[in-house]
């Protein structure tokens, strides 16, 4: 995929509108789920033109975001402006971000699946060790059967998720929620259509 040569480059060009490519609204899950989040503060990982962690904060978390795109950081501070909350952007990929132990009460992956099976498992370990004991993990992604459709996501079924995959890394957490559906999703230019989807929320304990 092109998308995967030169990412960088390829986001920053994706982000390169004056529209949001994934909408301003948040995530439907993350915001049907956000009662289920420990209160405190949260961090949003590959969080894009800000539309999740912008959410979060207006519902009272004190929120950190990192993407690795300036274009998309840029785009999210506007935003946070325009919704009228604070949100500590830092522009910055996984493997640079500040990782501080046992620090955050809820930590939120959402699509984030250009990660391989390598930097899936590394990026996995960074939640937990980030994560507050009794803190919440929510990850939300394009389940296995999205190949056949053409509505979002890598294109790579190594990068698609099934429940066991995500239950699995987390596996002394509480279950909070953990679903497989079909679902229209209307997120923006970028995630628009029928889409096969993976819910999952746990507790640390």
């Amino acid at each position: 995929m092109t998308q995967f040569t030169n990412p960088l480059a390829r986001w920053n060009e994706r982000f390169s509108t004056e529209t949001y490519l994934f909408g301003e609204k948040p995530n439907q899950y993350l915001a049907e789920k956000t009662p289920l989040l420990q209160k405190g503060k949260a961090l949003c990982i590959a969080d894009g033109e800000g539309r999740n962690s912008v959410w979060l904060a207006s519902q009272g978390f004190e929120v950190d975001a990192f993407d690795f795109s300036p274009v998309a950081i840029e785009k999210a501070k506007k935003l946070a402006i325009v919704q009228n909350v604070n949100v500590n952007f830092d522009c910055n990929d996984w493997q640079g971000f500040d990782w501080k132990p046992n620090y955050y009460d809820t930590i939120a992956g959402i699509f984030f699946q250009f990660a391989d099976p390598e930097a899936r498992t590394a990026i996995f370990d960074k939640l937990n060790f980030a994560l507050k004991a009794g803190g919440t993990l929510i990850i939300q992604g394009y389940g296995k059967a999205q190949m056949q459709y053409q509505t979002g996501g890598p294109g790579i079924l190594e990068n698609l998720y099934d429940e066991e995959m995500l239950l699995k890394p987390f596996k002394d957490y509480k279950v909070l929620d953990l679903k497989t559906y079909l679902q229209v999703v209307d997120e923006g230019p970028g995630h628009s259509g029928m889409s096969s989807l993976v819910g999952f929320i746990g507790q640390k304990p």
